[in-house]
């Protein structure tokens, strides 16, 4: 008796299994047919106008566009990087126009908020959406409803429909320049380093800065070296200078600096063989090696398979400066000299250290503004001795006496072709 209790039990458990099982691949295929593209109207031309902004409100005004991009690194789906508010928006919808008989298509997508809204009510989001099997759609418009007018639908083009093959080594993503930016002298050093470390490309997006800045901003766009991404962010929402929430009613952090890094990340996936992500005010600086190409081709060899290169960060106050390099023409330019300022502060026990990257960009889904979220590669932490970021901004540990802090004059190396590229740049603009 007790044997065949046993044995009916057993034989319950796996018809349980067995139907549980049955429910769920119905309910993921169910799922997956819900987010299938579907015909709803044909032989309508392609209307609505294209709009050019770089941030374009829905009229739900809780979800921010900001761009589409094809990605079929795993299915052939549009990606559109965007700010939702978390909780109130729950579903949206890709409609996409296929030329030449004009079928629209539309697609239920999965909204896939970021991780890391360090508690603000908006955040970076993938709005990801299946595309028509039979057409390469080049633009797509983003509702709420399967249903309407197209022709009253802002449209969107969708970059990286064509594959490029690589036009520069390394871009510089730099996001959200604010606060009437005025930094000029430390602006350009910064940007002279980056070039002779192996940058081609510094894309900016640029919230708002001083009219001096503006100028040199406009001799590197006419050098080819900056593109600049408007980023009016504060006309749509109200926007924190700080990463974490404060219980004041803002509601992104840092002027969206987390989704501006991930455009930039999808903006130069097909045209720049690294991303990097860092601030102005930062330089990795190679201690091995005598620029970014050499380093990142050793670092690649040594960890195959690694698409995030992680970086140590390092302050160098800007209140404590060496007499060296003091140089009269630079006197009267707004902003730090960095070349003063080669004094490091020591690491704190039991303090977070963070870090900035160089990443693959075909291998980082997302990313945030200290580690990448998801990716399809491996991550390393680059050691010290191999490169360290110069941070040169006000002191954390202000209370140090200097000679606590490590004399570090790493950036001396490359001082003469620095001071000769920065006078150039000077005199060409602010001088």
């Amino acid at each position: 008796m007790l044997c065949g209790g046993k044995k009916s039990y057993f034989v319950a458990a796996v018809c349980i299994i067995i139907l549980t099982s049955m429910v769920t691949l119905s309910y993921l295929r169910l799922q997956r047919f819900s987010h299938l593209p579907k015909i709803i109207q044909e032989g309508s031309r392609c209307r609505g106008k294209t709009t050019n902004s770089t941030i374009t409100a829905l009229k739900d005004n809780r979800t921010f566009i900001i761009s589409p991009y094809f990605d079929d690194r795993e299915s052939k789906v549009t990606r559109v990087i965007g700010i939702v508010h978390h909780e109130d928006v729950k579903q949206l919808y890709c409609w996409f126009c296929c030329p030449p008989d004009g079928k629209i298509y539309v697609s239920k997508a999965k909204i896939d908020v970021h991780s890391d809204r360090f508690g603000f009510p908006y955040g970076a989001a993938d709005i990801v959406c299946l595309e028509p099997e039979n057409c390469d759609p080049t633009h797509v418009s983003i509702h709420q409803s399967p249903r309407g007018n197209i022709d009253q639908l802002p449209r969107f083009e969708i970059k990286n429909r064509k594959a490029e093959t690589f036009s520069v080594d390394f871009t510089v993503c730099i996001s959200a320049m604010f606060g009437n930016y005025n930094n000029v002298l430390q602006f350009i050093q910064s940007m002279e380093m980056y070039k002779i470390l192996g940058v081609q490309k510094v894309v900016i997006y640029k919230n708002n800065c001083s009219h001096l800045m503006e100028e040199v901003l406009k001799f590197y766009v006419e050098e080819g070296t900056v593109e600049i991404i408007p980023w009016p962010i504060n006309s749509h929402l109200k926007v924190s200078s700080k990463w974490h929430f404060m219980q004041d009613g803002t509601h992104i952090g840092y002027y969206g600096q987390i989704t501006a890094l991930n455009d930039c990340i999808y903006r130069n996936m097909q045209r720049s063989k690294f991303v990097v992500l860092n601030d102005a005010d930062e330089i990795i600086l190679p201690l091995k090696h005598p620029d970014w190409k050499s380093m990142m081709s050793s670092l690649q060899e040594q960890n195959p398979g690694t698409g995030i290169f992680l970086f140590e960060n390092h302050i160098f106050p800007e209140t404590v400066s060496t007499h060296m390099f003091n140089i009269s023409s630079w006197n009267t330019v707004p902003g730090v000299n960095i070349l003063q300022h080669v004094h490091r502060e020591p690491d704190r026990k039991d303090v977070f250290n963070p870090k900035k990257m160089i990443i693959d960009p075909r291998k980082v889904i997302q990313t945030s503004v200290h580690s990448v979220l998801r990716a399809y590669g491996n991550s390393v932490n680059v050691p010290m001795d191999v490169a360290l970021i110069y941070h040169c901004r006000v002191p954390l540990q202000g209370n140090l006496p200097r000679e606590s802090l490590i004399r570090d004059t790493t950036l001396w190396r490359y001082n003469l072709s620095l001071v000769m590229n920065v006078n150039k740049v000077l005199y060409q603009t602010v001088l």
